[in-house]
């Protein structure tokens, strides 16, 4: 499976596209004014403590106050908090924690206002993005993700990814992350360091324990509100989670994100360096990779399915709500639920997609076409979580319910992918009413002789919708050349399928775009009276 990249830069942002076989399957819009991400770090001031919660607000600089629960302190906030005051007033402490003094660690059913006092300063890191009335949620138990390892200061414990089985490679890579780990960091392995050798996780950990060091350099000045540590950009971040053999292509058309990513690559994957390319064609990138075009057609209320069939995605404030419908599909199936099974195997692969696609969280409810055999409902079941695999966030998946319902949890720690598909009609501005169409033909002869008689214009082309061009032009003696041999003056008919079939735009020998004078203007009104009053 081949996987690409296209990374397209707007005044307002980044779009970010993953393909995979030519087919979009994530994408991410990653706006300039955005500064508060997750994996951010800052340094908050605690504004208020809610008992009832057993939580606190803290002030980052959003708009509105962070959340904190208790639950999110971490076992080694009071640790955390010795080392941020320290490093605060003795301007000489070292960013290594050897030899570093734990506090104890505090009770797991404690209270938070025994932890947390209102006006105090405390190191926080937001784990999800402000979504909706919602501003961040917080936690203090801090960690920096690299491509092999994710680096948990204040902690001693080594942990493996659960997804490596094998019992022989969990017990290696603990034995080389702990030769290798400084003193007082914890270490978590992800997936990808499987089969990995000593001196890629070494520069992995150098990496995380460099960025470290220079978020340590910033706190010792930092002011409330300060960003400590800054996590990476939508592109590197989802470089550095799946970059891997199977990536082939990855393309930018801004030189200078180019540059910060071939630095980014070099780093982390110096063999991959030679897949990056600077797109520097006349075609806007998205419409040169087929991906506009699939936007549209993938984030709308309906989508279509491969083989027939369509979902219905409605959005809640509680859930998502999915519903798969066969349509007019046929097939060589003899019986309902031989063709049942069929679109909902088809639509289980495409509900995972839209997940993606879309960064859906939370509740996510699917109605599935009623299968009778408890089998057919398995081998759904075993497909959508095969195809939940490929997705990076948490997420649970629940057996298909007798009621044909299946219900899946999803992690969601930044807002929902959104684009609008509906478009204000061009012709009526979205009013519902047009010019009438069947004058179309008589104001465009009437500005033809306005523009060749009184303003003695030449070679002037018309741009016009591809029926009304048709009319025009088709024929042994057509329109055009009957208008030729009226004014002796060859006029140019040009198809344009942006225009409406009443649009039509007129542009002089040179080029430019011919304004409509006054008289035809009051024409063309004079003639929707007309037209307004015969109806009547």
């Amino acid at each position: 499976m081949s996987n690409e990249l296209i990374i397209n830069s707007t005044q307002d942002g980044e779009r970010i596209a993953l393909l995979q076989d030519k087919r979009l399957v994530e994408y991410h819009f990653e706006r300039n004014d955005t500064n508060y991400t997750v994996g951010d770090i800052f340094l908050g001031t605690v504004k208020k403590v809610m008992p009832g919660l057993n939580a606190a607000f803290i002030d980052i600089g959003y708009q509105k106050d962070a959340f904190l629960h208790y639950h999110d302190l971490g076992g080694h906030i009071k640790s955390l908090n010795k080392f941020v005051k320290l490093a605060q007033t003795q301007k000489n402490i070292t960013s290594k924690l050897n030899g570093f003094k734990f506090e104890p660690e505090i009770d797991k059913l404690g209270k938070m206002g025994d932890v947390l006092k209102k006006g105090q300063q405390v190191l926080v890191q937001i784990v999800k993005e402000p979504i909706s009335t919602k501003g961040p949620r917080l936690s203090c138990e801090l960690s920096l993700a690299g491509r092999y390892l994710v680096l948990v200061p204040f902690s001693n414990t080594v942990s493996v990814s659960k997804k490596i089985v094998s019992k022989e490679e969990r017990q290696r890579l603990k034995r080389l992350i702990m030769s290798i780990k400084p003193e007082n960091f914890g270490v978590i392995i992800r997936t990808v360091a499987e089969g990995k050798d000593v001196a890629e996780l070494d520069r992995d950990m150098r990496s995380m324990v460099s960025t470290w060091e220079q978020g340590v350099n910033v706190l010792k000045t930092a002011k409330d509100r300060d960003k400590i540590i800054g996590e990476l950009g939508r592109s590197s971040s989802i470089l550095r989670d799946i970059l891997n053999e199977s990536f082939d292509n990855i393309v930018v058309d801004n030189t200078q994100m180019h540059d910060e990513i071939r630095t980014y690559i070099e780093k982390i994957a110096p063999d991959k360096a030679n897949i990056l390319k600077h797109y520097t064609g006349k075609v806007k990138t998205f419409e040169h990779y087929g991906i506009e075009k699939q936007l549209k057609s993938l984030f709308g209320k309906t989508v279509s399915i491969p083989g027939g069939g369509y979902l219905i995605i409605e959005h809640t404030e509680a859930l998502h709500v999915i519903d798969v419908n066969s349509g007019n599909k046929s097939n060589s199936e003899t019986d309902q639920e031989g063709t049942a099974l069929h679109v909902n195997l088809t639509a289980a692969r495409e509900v995972a997609r839209q997940l993606r696609l879309r960064d859906l969280g939370g509740i996510i409810v699917v109605d599935f076409i009623d299968m009778k055999s408890a089998e057919n409902r398995q081998k759904v079941y075993e497909v959508v979580k095969e195809e939940m695999k490929k997705d990076r966030s948490k997420y649970t998946v629940l057996p298909i319910s007798k009621f044909g319902l299946m219900q899946i949890t999803r992690q969601r720690v930044r807002p929902e992918q959104n684009i609008s598909t509906g478009e204000v009609c061009p012709t009526c501005g979205g009013t519902g009413k047009i010019t009438a169409s069947i004058l179309v033909t008589d104001q465009i002869e009437h500005i033809i002789d306005d523009l060749l008689t009184i303003q003695n214009q030449k070679n002037i082309s018309l741009f016009v919708h591809p029926f009304v061009y048709s009319y025009y032009t088709k024929g042994f003696m057509s329109k055009q050349w009957q208008l030729f041999f009226k004014y002796y003056k060859w006029i140019k008919f040009v198809q344009d399928t942006s225009l409406g079939i009443t649009d039509f735009r007129v542009v002089d020998e040179n080029g430019e775009e011919i304004e409509l004078h006054a008289s035809v203007v009051e024409q063309n009104s004079v003639q929707e009276k007309f037209v307004e009053s015969e109806t009547e």
